[in-house]
């Protein structure tokens, strides 16, 4: 399986990017095929529902930033993963504007998700679920997980191995589930 994992952590070492590895280790070790991508650093335009994408055949957005690198992995993901720092109730704004511009295909083609989120508090956590669980309905995927983890517990050997396990845990193949899959 080729699970697409999306940092949206601006941070090059922060919590997010040492959970993601964990869990990265685990699902490699099980035989998958893993990409990261660091949307946290990337130059990413949130829409600007210009309506362009919805006028062309194959919904290509008219803007020329760091999205354009990244549709092609999303393209092909059979399990995306949004990992993300809690700063205040929601997805990081770097990834809250990826997730905008998937607006030009209305959906993913992956049929599993899964979110891992990092915070200083653990009193964070309830808004972002909410929205991961609704984009997970939209898409009619499958939500294989998520993972909250706060405070002192971010970089404890027992979260390492929580995530870990997480990426161990996936299973081959994927299902078939019927979507629209972009042009």
């Amino acid at each position: 399986m080729y699970i697409l994992i999306l940092n949206g952590s601006p941070r090059e070492s922060g919590n997010t990017k040492t959970h993601i590895e964990s869990f990265r280790r685990g699902a490699e070790e099980k035989g998958h095929t893993v990409e990261i991508i660091p949307v946290g650093r990337m130059h990413i335009t949130p829409c600007e529902v210009c309506e362009y994408c919805h006028e062309l055949k194959g919904r290509k957005c008219r803007i020329d930033d760091s999205m354009i690198s990244v549709y092609p992995s999303l393209r092909k993901a059979d399990m995306v993963v949004f990992a993300s720092p809690v700063h205040y109730f929601g997805f990081s704004a770097q990834l809250q504007a990826l997730l905008s511009r998937i607006y030009c295909w209305h959906k993913l083609p992956a049929s599993k998700y899964a979110m891992i989120l990092s915070s200083g508090s653990s009193d964070v956590f309830d808004g972002v679920i909410a929205q991961y669980r609704g984009i997970v309905k939209y898409f009619k995927g499958h939500d294989e997980g998520i993972l909250t983890v706060s405070g002192k517990d971010n970089k404890s050997e027992e979260t390492l191995k929580k995530m870990y396990d997480f990426g161990r845990s996936l299973e081959n193949p994927v299902e078939e589930v019927q979507s629209e899959e972009p042009e």
